[in-house]
């Protein structure tokens, strides 16, 4: 079973940015918001799989916004010689694979809608369930944004955001021991570990301290040591 750790946050918050000191020939990243990432030189750090060459030195790198290409991409990586070295896999984002399907159910001309919605909540789940079922020495890093809400009851909480009608219903978290919250506050970009009013978490002991720097490396190791 890999790990798997969700990165909440509104946009501009440093989802991304945090991925930024991954060990790049160890990391798969999949683009599902296909906007290209956001530090200098990432181009350096990163080949793109659907041209030719195979760097070594290099990690792969995947724009793609269809649940298909992301199932498939997620099995030849736990599968393929090929990929043996990469110890670390980012979804950039999941919302970014749910709106593009959403879309292309607002377009729809003819066909059930009602089925096609179901179809988008089975989808976003059997990410989650594949990630986890992939190979023992994988990390999987989601990376997701976030929403406010008031419940029936009056109660704020900030959560992991989903899209599609039967994902309203879901907890996406439940599915994840680690879940980070990327905020800007004051000018300055971290993670939130522990909040009151969130669905942030990680495991009891793993940390001394209910934030940290925006880096997910020190997530990552904090787990590892765990």
């Amino acid at each position: 079973m890999a790990k798997v750790i969700g990165v909440m946050g509104e946009s501009g918050s440093g989802k991304t940015t945090a991925m930024r000191n991954l060990p790049a020939p160890e990391t798969f990243y999949l683009d599902c918001d296909k906007k290209g990432l956001n530090w200098k030189g990432w181009r350096n750090q990163y080949q793109d799989i659907m041209k030719k060459g195979e760097d070594p030195g290099k990690g792969y790198y995947l724009c793609s916004d269809a649940f298909a290409t992301v199932a498939s991409a997620l099995r030849h990586i736990n599968d393929d010689e090929r990929y043996r070295r990469i110890k670390y896999v980012v979804i950039d984002t999941l919302n970014g694979l749910m709106v593009a399907e959403e879309m292309k159910i607002l377009a729809m001309q003819s066909g059930d809608k009602r089925s096609a919605w179901s179809d988008l909540a089975q989808n976003g789940w059997s990410i989650i369930n594949q990630a986890l079922e992939l190979r023992e020495n994988l990390t999987v890093i989601i990376l997701c944004h976030s929403e406010t809400i008031s419940d029936d009851n009056g109660i704020i909480r900030t959560r992991i955001k989903t899209n599609g009608r039967k994902l309203e219903k879901l907890v996406l978290e439940s599915k994840m021991t680690t879940v980070v919250w990327a905020v800007r506050q004051d000018g300055k970009y971290k993670f939130i570990l522990s909040a009151d009013g969130s669905t942030c978490k990680v495991p009891l002991g793993a940390f001394d301290r209910d934030e940290c720097e925006n880096d997910i490396m020190i997530v990552v190791k904090a787990l590892e040591e765990y």
